[in-house]
């Protein structure tokens, strides 16, 4: 692949009102997605755009809604909207494209812009360096006559129907009645829909992260910091928590004790449950090479497989449509269910679990545990400039510790695709060595980066 100059591993993100997350990139963005996309037909062309509820979502919208319209292109805008829903409207609207402007997990500080075809998959690597080529053009280029400059419009029920499609997703015969719900929304984009489809199923809701300011996104809240849902669980003695990331595409889930259930856990949940019901395509699921070796044995143990994929719920979805999967994702709680949606939801992923604690009689602490994990370590190691993973020594020690390892564990090394960081992890049964074998390429990644 082509290096890219705006793109990376989820679309374009970084620091808000620094290259490349600025007002001019975000026009250019505009222009170029717009321009690629209208050079199909003579018909008029159409785009429609999500957010969460970063401040800078006030400056990058305006500026996609420019470049946008001066191609001719008309815009629908959603307002604040979890990133699954942008790729369902795309798909419900029969827009040419969707646009989601987030930062995901990260802190209010950044922000982002993910692309959506017309299907509602995400945009392939070659689509986005077709873009990236005509980003580089002049600003000039291919705009719209005075007379064809496109249309924008907001569209003012997408929240409910985005909520109409995610309750269509729960069992009919069942409701959620005698059910007490902690839902964390992490200030973000689901801090509407996602307490709504719970209550209008019948749960009782105990809201927490639904009062965003533009600045309190993901700040001690939601996924990544699950200690808000659990403080709430335990305060008011409630059967599950939900929390879910800044654009609610992924999801953590605690059980009525506390404890934390991830993406791996979730997975095996919801394919045991599926598979047990003849719903499990693909003979399997579709998980990332971060998935823990207690799934990929919990699976064989049921005739089930484990396909693994690079790091990406965009690399998840490939290989789920290549082979036939409806169940793949993330150990960081990406769980995408394709007989519902194009790619990762929270809400969903939740829906599918509420419906198994529903249907049985245990408690969510009795579900939470569907394997014994493997011992896996991870740790990340930010960097300033250079490529560390370049460094002989690095490569020597990496070399080195695998060996170690030999077949009884697993070791991934890689650089993150949207942040500067390396991320070391390490598995293993024996816990000692996958704790020093860390600690030796941790070491020798952070001398090379120095």
């Amino acid at each position: 692949m082509s290096n890219r100059a705006y793109f990376g591993t989820d679309g374009i993100r970084g620091q808000a009102n620094t290259h490349p997350m600025t007002a001019e990139v975000a026009l250019r963005v505009g222009l170029a997605a717009g321009k690629l996309f209208m050079s199909r037909d003579d018909r008029r062309h159409m785009v429609v755009i999500g957010k969460d509820t970063r401040l800078s979502g006030y400056m990058v919208e305006p500026a996609l809604v420019a470049g946008f319209a001066s191609v001719g292109m008309d815009v629908r805008l959603l307002g604040p909207m979890p990133t699954p829903g942008v790729a369902m409207m795309t798909r419900s609207l029969r827009a040419d494209l969707g646009v989601m402007i987030s930062a995901s997990h990260n802190a209010f500080t950044d922000n982002g812009i993910k692309l959506f075809g017309p299907s509602g998959y995400k945009l392939s690597d070659e689509r986005e360096l077709e873009i990236e080529a005509l980003m580089d053009q002049s600003l000039q280029e291919g705009l719209a006559k005075p007379t064809d400059l496109g249309r924008v419009s907001r569209v003012d029920d997408s929240q409910a129907r985005y909520v109409e499609i995610a309750k269509a997703t729960f069992p009919r015969r069942l409701n959620l009645s005698g059910l007490r719900v902690v839902i964390d929304c992490a200030n973000g984009a689901a801090y509407k829909v996602a307490p709504t489809v719970l209550y209008e199923l019948g749960a009782e809701i105990i809201p927490v992260g639904i009062s965003p300011n533009g600045m309190n996104i993901n700040e001690e809240c939601g996924s990544t910091h699950p200690e808000a849902m659990i403080r709430a669980v335990k305060e008011y003695r409630a059967d599950i928590g939900i929390a879910l990331d800044g654009d609610a595409d992924r999801l953590v889930i605690c059980d009525e004790r506390g404890q934390v259930v991830d993406g791996d856990q979730i997975m095996a949940l919801i394919a045991g449950n599926w598979a047990a019901r003849d719903r499990l395509n693909g003979g399997g699921i579709v998980a990332t090479v971060y998935s823990n070796l207690g799934l990929e044995r919990f699976m064989t143990a049921r005739g089930l497989t484990l396909e693994r994929t690079a790091v990406g719920d965009r690399s998840v979805m490939k290989r789920m449509r290549e082979g036939g999967f409806n169940v793949g994702g993330e150990q960081s709680g990406h769980i995408i269910l394709s007989d519902f949606s194009t790619t990762g939801d929270g809400l969903l992923a939740a829906l599918q679990v509420l419906t198994v604690l529903k249907e049985g009689d245990k408690p969510m602490s009795a579900l939470a545990r569907q394997f014994e994990p493997v011992p896996q370590k991870m740790e990340n190691i930010r960097f300033s400039s250079g490529k560390p993973l370049e460094a002989d020594k690095v490569k020597a020690t990496i070399a080195a510790a695998q060996e170690k390892l030999g077949s009884a564990g697993r070791l991934v090394v890689r650089a993150s695709g949207t942040e500067p960081l390396i991320r070391v992890m390490v598995e293993a049964d024996d816990e000692k060595l996958v704790a020093s074998v860390v600690k030796e390429i941790s070491s020798a990644v952070k001398k090379a980066a120095a």
